[in-house]
């Protein structure tokens, strides 16, 4: 019996009319909501303590069964009511006045469970997006409001009704005026009810071609951008991951949208801009370079960990940055070119130039430890380009001496041998830095246009094409020491154009390389060698450091198109003017010349520099930068002409100094932190004595990973 009665009840239920029961209950309680208005006489208490978050998700409910009762795409009475009598605009006008105190709140709660949970397409409706739009405007620049959470609920809603369908982007960018400064043209209205819109046909939801220009009102990307810089970590990271998604939208109608209706590009880098000049003056570049590459995933990770002063600032303006990276990566070309191009022009050119140029040796000591962090933050092939071109200019013709054309990259390269060693090694690390990335106009500016001729080789009847295998003549199977460079007495001005005193022993490729290792491991003498009587690692830890760095260097080169082998002679453009390596190379050489008389870390600085030039594949490079049997040409220098000198400075030096063995073991073992860093003299010298040994075996160790030259030598 109870089984048939609840069975007839259910009956009955369903044969009575639905829609007429919805609609009365409907509303019932949006007349429960209005009412409360009209008989509350306390003021102060909370909307959560009141029945109007109780009546909001009963209309929600309704909403939704009177939606499962019909067919899907047409609109019921309730929905209907909701619409005519702009239900949502007097919701968005209560939570704008915040009465009942935490009525915002349940104002958008109520709109992000009824634009997500309901089925019908809502958004082109004027008495939606419209309360909408002024909703919006609430949000996203109010941080710290404490509906920062629901903001990004709706937000996020919003965005993945964008996602499927990208005609609606325009109505929740510029509201009623998208076009050309007039009012978006309204769809006929209902036959049923005043003042309601159906969604727009095909023609008409296209965004427009040449859309007015940005509004100052928010909108739904300024709401985005604001809620970015929220201090709670997931409301943030939403935010960025819808940015994301709109900026990533594959319709090139609504990437032309997105650039040309909203601020986008300007609130992005001017938050960008923010942030940079946020960061404290006196930050040590130690301690900026220390940091490693942040991610714009982690929210305050370093805030209040005392670590040191400024680097909570410091992680948000690189966070950020990667976060711009990972945007135009992930964006439709339109929106990346426009965040690109407005990247540079407000933050490279508006900001780091004029910070980079400027004479206080503070600003520009910061300024360029922040730009190498910067430069190693960057993986966007787009802004990389634009980075490379604002630092090192477009030239690639080669340099001639005193040759400016690009201001700012010949006062980054003057920096390097700075009268500051602090400034001198920022600014290496920066170059550092430009040259780990895979960009190839940073060799190529730098140092290849240079290199191109092979103007540094001896033109003559023994050029480097026209050496042969050696004569089987037993005297030809060493060097006469009377010719050798590292015995030459007196080292004359023209030193550097060291002459070929026979042609290698064997120009086989093996037997070829492993003269090259051995000239380079010989180079330093016995006397003034130490790593050997401290049992330290053996050469086998040099070897696979090399590999790893030629691999990698190789890898970004990979797409270049270098060629195998060195360019021949004959082919060579022959100018009139004398070989200059460059205005890179000249610094480079000019600081290991003084390798003896400079700061420790400042000639671990130039040596790694250089050994990173000579790990890339070029074939150029790899022989004018370790090739000890260049025949080079009057009054040019190599890389090892110029070690030749350092050592004979040194072995003069080291003459002159009692003990010199003894205090070359103790210096050394204090790097190792084996002995208390006492300071004595000729501290200086013997500090270069190490790095010239571990450097040369550097070298060497590259040179045998990397072979010699394929093709003729």
């Amino acid at each position: 019996m109870l089984s048939r009665l609840g069975a007839l009840l259910q009956q009955a239920v369903e044969t009575r009319e639905p829609s007429v029961d919805l609609l009365e209950a409907f509303t019932e309680h949006w007349r429960g909501i209005t009412g409360y208005y009209l008989e509350a006489t306390d003021e102060s208490v909370p909307a959560r303590r009141t029945d109007i978050p109780w009546r909001l998700r009963q209309l929600l409910d309704i909403l939704e069964h009177e939606e499962r009762q019909r067919p899907p795409g047409e609109t019921g009475p309730c929905l209907e009511f909701l619409l005519q009598h702009k239900l949502l605009e007097t919701l968005g006008t209560l939570g704008k006045a915040e009465y009942p105190p935490g009525m915002r709140q349940q104002v958008l709660l109520f709109f992000s469970r009824a634009l997500g949970r309901l089925q019908h397409p809502l958004l082109h409706y004027l008495n939606v997006h419209r309360p909408l739009q002024k909703l919006l405007q609430l949000s996203g620049d109010r941080l710290g409001s404490g509906t920062e959470k629901e903001e990004v609920q709706l937000t996020t809603v919003l965005c993945s009704k964008i996602q499927q369908d990208p005609s609606l982007l325009p109505y929740l960018l510029e509201g009623k005026s998208i076009l050309n400064g007039r009012r978006a043209p309204e769809p006929p209205e209902s036959p049923r009810e005043e003042g309601l819109e159906h969604p727009p046909g095909p023609a008409a939801s296209s965004p427009p071609a040449e859309p007015s220009p940005p509004r100052r009102d928010s909108n739904l990307v300024t709401c985005l951008v604001g809620l970015c810089r929220s201090k709670k970590g997931r409301v943030a990271l939403k935010a960025r991951e819808n940015l994301l998604l709109l900026a990533g939208l594959p319709q090139e109608a609504a990437a032309a949208c997105l650039v040309r209706g909203s601020a986008l590009c300007q609130l992005l880098t001017g938050h960008l801009c923010d942030l940079y000049n946020a960061v404290p003056a006196g930050t040590d570049p130690a301690d900026v370079l220390a940091m490693g590459r942040a991610s714009w995933r982690s929210q305050g990770d370093g805030g209040g960990d005392g670590s040191f002063p400024g680097k909570e600032s410091l992680e948000e303006f690189l966070g950020w940055l990667d976060f711009l990276d990972e945007l135009v990566m992930g964006a439709h070309p339109l929106v990346a070119d426009a965040i690109t191009e407005a990247v540079e022009e407000k933050f490279f050119r508006g900001t780091l130039q004029p910070q980079l140029l400027q004479m206080s040796e503070l600003a520009v000591l910061g300024a360029t430890a922040v730009l190498a962090a910067t430069v190693r933050q960057l993986r966007a092939p787009a802004l990389l380009h634009r980075l490379v071109l604002f630092l090192l200019g477009p030239q690639r013709h080669p340099e001639t001496p005193g040759d400016t054309p690009h201001p700012l990259r010949a006062q980054l390269i003057d920096r390097c041998d700075h009268l500051s060693d602090e400034i001198s090694l920022a600014s290496l690390r920066l170059f550092e830095e430009l040259l780990r990335k895979p960009h190839e106009h940073v060799a190529h500016n730098l140092v290849l246009r240079n290199l191109e001729g092979r103007a540094y080789l001896q033109r003559g009847p023994h050029a480097p094409e026209e050496r042969g295998p050696p004569e089987t003549d037993p005297e030809e199977d060493g060097l006469d020491l009377e010719e050798d460079p590292y015995f030459t007495d007196g080292f004359p001005d023209d030193f550097g154009a060291t002459k070929n005193h026979s042609p290698a022993p064997s120009l086989s490729g093996k037997g070829r390389a492993s003269e090259v290792v051995s000239s380079f491991l010989c180079l330093v003498p016995e006397e003034a060698k130490s790593s050997s009587c401290l049992e330290e690692g053996g050469y086998d830890t040099y070897v696979h450091d090399a590999l790893a760095m030629v691999q990698a260097c190789r890898a970004s080169a990979a797409p270049w198109g270098w060629p195998s082998s060195p360019r021949p002679l004959d082919s060579c453009h022959l100018p009139g003017v004398a070989f200059y390596e460059g205005h890179f190379l000249k610094v480079l050489f000019d600081r290991m010349s003084r390798i003896l008389d400079q700061p420790y870390s400042l000639n671990l600085q130039v040596t790694s520099v250089l050994s990173h030039l000579a790990a890339f594949p070029h074939p150029h490079l790899h022989e004018y930068l370790l090739d000890p049997y260049l025949t080079l040409a009057p009054g040019c220098r190599s890389l090892f002409s110029v070690l030749v000198r350092v050592i004979g400075d040194l072995m003069q030096r080291l003459q002159r100094v009692p003990h010199a063995r003894a205090k070359l073991l103790l210096v050394r073992r204090q790097l190792l932190g084996l002995e208390p860093g006492e300071e004595m003299d000729h501290t200086v010298l013997f500090k270069g004595v190490v790095v010239l040994e571990e450097f040369c075996k550097e070298l060497a160790a590259i040179a045998l990973v990397k072979g010699p030259p394929e093709g003729p030598p």
